[in-house]
């Protein structure tokens, strides 16, 4: 159950975020236990106020130009437990609980590639093979 259920505008909180031209705002999900960050992605005021009212994270797709459901698909969900602001209300924290994968790679995160030396480091295993998790090579 959503933390804001009682009020999908949360008090307001809709009207502190400063969209951008496109009418997006960029949401870091971060885990709400360990404080590890999962992904970015986009939302729009229909993927947050959803969002927020459910309690089940949605963002925007800009590829699909559509609402992107997190799990819908693949059976990774992200339940909110809280949602943040930044001082700017141009940028979004989700502290979740992720069930499964974050990334569309199979890995926790979509942050597993690393600086290294001169050199990139590949910092997080595959734990979820993605044909899976979406039924395509």
């Amino acid at each position: 159950m959503s933390p804001y259920a009682d009020d999908a505008d949360a008090g307001g909180f809709l009207k502190l975020v400063a969209f951008n031209d496109q009418g997006l705002v960029p949401a870091i999900a971060q885990d709400h236990e360990s404080g590890e960050v999962l992904m970015m992605a986009w939302m729009n005021r229909e993927a947050l106020s959803e969002t927020l009212r459910s309690g089940r994270v949605c963002y925007w797709s800009r590829s699909r130009g559509a609402l992107w459901r997190k799990g819908e698909t693949s059976g990774q969900f992200q339940d909110l437990k809280e949602a943040r602001i930044d001082c700017d209300g141009d940028t979004l924290l989700l502290r979740v609980a992720q069930t499964g994968v974050a990334c569309h790679t199979g890995r926790r995160s979509c942050f597993y590639r690393a600086r290294r030396g001169e050199g990139v480091e590949n910092i997080l295993p595959v734990e979820r093979d993605p044909k899976d998790l979406y039924g395509k090579p």
